[in-house]
């Protein structure tokens, strides 16, 4: 136990010292949270020892099955590994009946080495790599979601988002009766996010029935700004569950309706804090070579942003979510917008990723490209101007399997994951792609039986 470590743990003991029960996370390559409810007083061995976990928890599909392509299962004995705190993700859960802790684990080998078909290892890695090199990225999410009414039955047994009815009118985009009737909830909500110590900024209507998004405040270390993404989504969905609906950050549950998306904004500060897209010596220079580092590397890695077969009905023109690879200032229609902010705040804002993406992998692919394209002094295409949707720029994979097939041969996603999880990650949209081929569909029976 690290200084630090033990420091976080005492103090909470201290503050809670009648926790009944545990809740032990860990984040599969699927953006997942697996893990093991235990009692209270085994708290501290994780903080001394770890919690033994099955390395092959990292090998597992969507539906939480061993995908034996991967090499983690038993062909390779099944090994256990060891499971440690993160800092930072030790709180209570105001959702739970009885009184609650829980924490965010990372993945260790059985030797204590890290193990890298962990998505946050990955991602701590390739932050302390770039960190060296004198890159410091400030990042911060926005996620969008539905709030459900599971009393109901909206279509093949989905139930209703909240306020639905029929006739435009229930869009109410950025209405503050909706937020206003929902009020209790959006409250706890923040509560919890406070005894959580997540950053919550706005909280906004969506362009949909029963659509919202929350936005997160930046920080400077992206392993917590992804770290905020995990607890966030199950803050919502917990203190949903807890007002008798349901919440969901599917990425397209409803044709008619717009998707949820998980908008990345980012900047780049040097050693000593300054933001290297700001002022007039090469700040705009670089924002283009980081702009253009993304957008030559979004195809063959867009299965990281949208990690989902429902993912890809979001990539429609006219949806606000981005159907090809260009960019613009103070343009919603576009992959990667530039914000109307002063020259301090300069960034990106990355508008690809589905809400139900592995954020570890979204911030790992977006941090790798600037880089790239920082070091290399790229030179982004010209701005779009108007609706991107009618530009002729690169077209974006809106198909699963077309978008496997461009990481298969990427070396950037190699690059960006590192060479383990690059390829469990592939076996495992391999599998996933496998099973939805293999499930005929009630609109194929009825049309053709």
């Amino acid at each position: 136990m690290t200084p630090e470590h033990e420091a976080e743990y005492r103090a909470f003991v201290a503050e809670h010292p009648d926790i009944e029960a545990v809740e032990f996370l860990v984040i599969d390559p699927n953006g997942m949270v697996r893990g093991k409810w235990a009692p209270g007083d085994s708290l501290i061995k994780a903080y001394q020892e770890g919690v033994n976990f099955p390395l092959s928890l990292h090998g597992l599909d969507v539906w939480g099955r061993e995908v034996a392509e991967t090499g983690l299962h038993i062909e390779s004995g099944d090994k256990d590994g060891y499971c440690r705190p993160t800092r930072g993700s030790l709180s209570i859960v105001p959702w739970a009946k009885r009184k609650t802790a829980q924490v965010l684990l990372q993945t260790f080998t059985p030797e204590g080495e890290p193990f890298l078909a962990d998505s946050r290892q990955v991602l701590k890695q390739k932050v302390a790599d770039v960190n060296a090199k004198g890159f410091f990225p400030v990042t911060a999410f926005e996620l969008e979601f539905y709030l459900l009414d599971p009393k109901t039955d909206w279509d093949d047994g989905m139930p209703a988002p909240v306020g639905a009815m029929a006739g435009p009118d229930r869009l109410r985009m950025y209405g503050l009766d909706d937020l206003a009737e929902h009020a209790d909830l959006f409250d706890m909500i923040r509560d919890a996010a406070d005894a959580q110590n997540l950053p919550i900024d706005t909280i906004i209507k969506e362009a949909a029935p029963g659509q919202f998004e929350v936005n997160l405040k930046h920080r400077d270390d992206p392993l917590r700004t992804a770290d905020d993404v995990i607890l966030l989504r199950r803050i919502v969905t917990g203190c949903a569950r807890a007002h008798g609906l349901t919440a969901t950050f599917m990425a397209k549950p409803f044709l008619e309706y717009a998707g949820n998306g998980m908008h990345v904004h980012a900047s780049m500060c040097d050693r000593d804090g300054n933001n290297i897209f700001a002022g007039k010596a090469g700040g705009r220079e670089r924002l283009g070579s980081a702009v253009a580092g993304l957008l030559t590397t979004m195809p063959e890695s867009l299965l990281l942003f949208i990690n989902t077969w429902n993912g890809f009905r979001r990539i429609t023109p006219g949806s606000y979510a981005p159907t090809r690879a260009v960019w613009a200032e103070n343009n919603r229609s576009v992959a990667l917008r530039i914000p109307v902010s002063t020259p301090d705040n300069r960034r990106i804002e990355h508008r690809i990723a589905g809400a139900d993406a592995n954020p570890y992998l979204v911030m790992s692919a977006i941090i790798q490209g600037m880089v790239e394209g920082i070091e290399s002094g790229a030179t982004p295409p010209p701005p779009v101007v108007g609706n991107a949707y009618e530009d002729d720029g690169p077209a974006l994979p809106d198909d699963m399997d077309d978008a496997l097939q461009l990481a298969m041969r990427s070396s950037f996603v190699d690059r960006a994951l590192g060479p383990l999880l690059a390829k469990v990650y592939r076996d495992l949209k391999r599998a996933e792609i496998i099973a939805f081929w293999s499930e005929i569909t009630p609109l194929e029976r009825t049309t053709y039986v």
